[in-house]
């Protein structure tokens, strides 16, 4: 099993860190990894990307060109990556930052109202725990032992108290993930 995704929006929404802590929880799974982080000067508000590559064997490069999924919360993201998500693979979209929706008609494509949802429980601190949720709803790359591990190992000691809140917020981007096309 080789996963490679990317995951895209706007500097501030957690994009780094959510790459960051599949890559740990990966890892402390017993998978081979590899978090390649991508921004521009500017960061937050700026666009930011990062490519994880979770596996069973050795990852020869960290560096793609083609991904199974694409994790997009902005419309440059969709616009920049969605021709790049392999055929049959999956795009998965939080609406709130989506004007024009995903087109292509050979992947699989899922929304999570996490923006939304976050919002309506004042938890914007966790949106990306939300998404990350959904994600693994669709894909269980990693089992939620480890995502927790994963926390622990990312979030410096003094935000551990934090670790249910993120934990429940995967919980509910779970819920929140919609089919929008299926192969």
């Amino acid at each position: 099993m080789t996963e490679e995704i990317i995951i895209a929006g706007f500097g501030g929404q957690g994009v780094l860190s959510m790459g960051k802590i599949l890559a740990y929880s990966g890892a402390m799974q017993d998978k081979e990894v590899s978090w390649m982080p991508s921004y521009g000067p500017e960061m937050r508000g700026g666009t930011a990307n990062v490519s994880v590559i979770i596996s069973d064997q050795r990852i020869s490069s960290p560096i793609i060109s083609q991904f199974d999924t694409a994790i997009i919360l902005n419309q440059q993201s969709l616009d920049k990556f969605e021709k790049s998500v392999k055929p049959g693979g999956v795009l998965l979209y939080d609406p709130n930052g989506v004007i024009n929706p995903p087109k292509r008609t050979d992947i699989n494509i899922y929304k999570v109202s996490a923006t939304e949802k976050s919002a309506e429980l004042g938890l914007a601190k966790v949106f990306n725990m939300m998404v990350l949720g959904a994600y693994l709803k669709i894909k269980p790359v990693v089992t939620e032992e480890f995502i927790e591990k994963g926390l622990m190992k990312s979030l410096p000691e003094r935000h551990h108290g934090l670790i249910p809140e993120n934990l429940k917020a995967v919980q509910t981007g779970k819920e929140l993930v919609e089919a929008v096309r299926t192969l």
